[in-house]
């Protein structure tokens, strides 16, 4: 178990992992095993979690079963989802409930065995800073250890746009949705964003009754519509790994203008989501004639919140194509699913002056090691934290093992094999190139 990770003697490492979200937790995974590569991973948290306060019962991923810890990188390796369920004993049990998507809790379930599984995972254990002499000296609340390299993989944090009230008991991140949800009956509640997150929120406030019930559940999205997922397998082609490849290579004023034009590939909803949420609200108006239970709002963008906890608050809306038009809307308790940034990594800053960035990004070369100006040979990997250079797959499920495996082969001095290139071809082709094709 990885209690035992804490007595080890020898405080030198290959690599050193600096938090266990689902990417490192792939690293992890397809580490496990090779003794040329002695590796330990920390995690503050006490015990593995993904999003505990968004657990939602009912909701599912949005990817494919397939995009689990390893299973793209190295089908075999024993920290597969397949492997998990064989494991429980419940293998015929998954395929005879025929799950259209799979459930999100029973991910994050797998995703908890796979850590439990890693002696080299060390919870409860903070890393304070990280130092450089001729390697790495990290130390945590705990311990001080030396690598040569590190594995940084901290994850994302909620973000509150500035017209939020952080410190308000009855405005909170979806994030806290769980933990906070057991008191909004009879509540004017307002959820504000409209991505999944979002829109799981409305379903579950609209699915209610009795005294769970809202007394309004009202709607606000800067979109121009409630738009869902585009997951068409031509625009799937963005979340395979010649595509990453491809845009790493292009000018930033590129690379951003994608992530702003193709968010709806990574951020729209679930059909399914959307199409529960439309058939609740026909039921709401036409069948039990709730003519007030639901307000939608998208199109705008929120410009302010006046109010306080005891009295409720009053959102300004900005319409978008009539922005001289003021809207306001009452709520008890607003809801931002407003998303996530990356976390703090307050811990590198022994080492800041020496970091290369880009933008808010630490820059990282083709194969997310940071540039720096240390020795080649000692390395930063960052995972999750390079959206606006690897793309809208960076912080997506669909290319973890992918990067993960890149990392560790660099670790081993290796390369894996690669998959076959989408049947797009993403790079412009010289002449020559163009003729030999034909």
């Amino acid at each position: 178990m990885a209690r035992n990770a804490t007595e080890r003697k020898d405080p030198h490492y290959t690599c050193v992992g600096i938090g266990v979200g689902p990417a490192n937790l792939s690293l992890a995974s397809l580490l496990h095993g090779h003794r040329g590569v002695r590796n330990i991973f920390f995690e503050k948290k006490a015990e593995f979690g993904w999003h505990e306060g968004q657990q939602i019962p009912g909701t599912s991923l949005q990817v494919s079963l397939f995009k689990d810890l390893v299973t793209l990188a190295e089908p075999t390796n024993p920290f597969s989802f397949l492997a998990y369920l064989h494991d429980q004993g419940k293998i015929y049990h998954f395929l005879n409930a025929q799950f259209d998507a799979l459930p999100r809790q029973e991910f994050r379930n797998y995703m908890r065995w796979a850590s439990e599984r890693n002696p080299n995972i060390a919870f409860g254990e903070e890393v304070r800073s990280v130092g450089f002499d001729t390697e790495f000296v990290v130390r945590t609340n705990r311990r001080t250890v030396r690598a040569d390299n590190l594995a940084v993989g901290v994850g994302t944090r909620p973000w509150l746009p500035p017209q939020a009230s952080a410190s308000a008991r009855t405005q909170f991140h979806v994030n806290d949705f769980v933990r906070r949800d057991g008191a909004l009956g009879g509540k004017r509640v307002c959820v504000v964003g409209g991505g999944q997150s979002g829109a799981e929120a409305v379903l579950d406030l609209l699915s209610r009754t009795g005294t769970q019930m809202p007394r309004r559940v009202t709607w606000v999205s800067r979109r121009a519509n409630f738009f869902p997922i585009d997951d068409s397998p031509f625009t799937n082609d963005f979340y395979m790994p010649c595509h990453s490849e491809h845009f790493f290579r292009q000018e930033r004023s590129v690379r951003e203008a994608f992530n702003h034009d193709m968010v709806l590939s990574s951020d729209g909803i679930s059909e399914s989501t959307l199409r529960e949420i439309y058939q609740r609200l026909y039921v709401l108006r036409f069948v039990q004639e709730a003519t007030d239970r639901f307000a939608l709002y998208p199109n705008r963008s929120v410009e302010a919140v006046a109010g306080a906890d005891a009295r409720g608050w009053e959102l300004s809306l900005a319409h978008h194509d009539q922005p001289d038009q003021q809207e306001l809307v009452d709520a008890d308790v607003v809801v931002w699913a407003t998303g996530f940034r990356p976390a703090d990594m307050s811990f590198l800053h022994p080492l800041a002056g020496r970091l290369e960035h880009e933008g808010e990004e630490l820059r990282v070369d083709d194969g997310y090691a940071v540039r720096w100006d240390g020795p080649a040979e000692r390395k930063i990997f960052v995972q999750n934290a390079t959206r606006g250079q690897r793309g809208l797959a960076d912080p997506n499920l669909s290319l973890n093992a992918y990067r993960s495996q890149r990392i560790a082969d660099r670790l081993r001095g290796t390369r894996s094999d690669e998959q076959r290139p989408s049947f797009i071809e993403w790079s412009a082709k010289t002449p020559a190139e163009a003729s030999w094709a034909a």
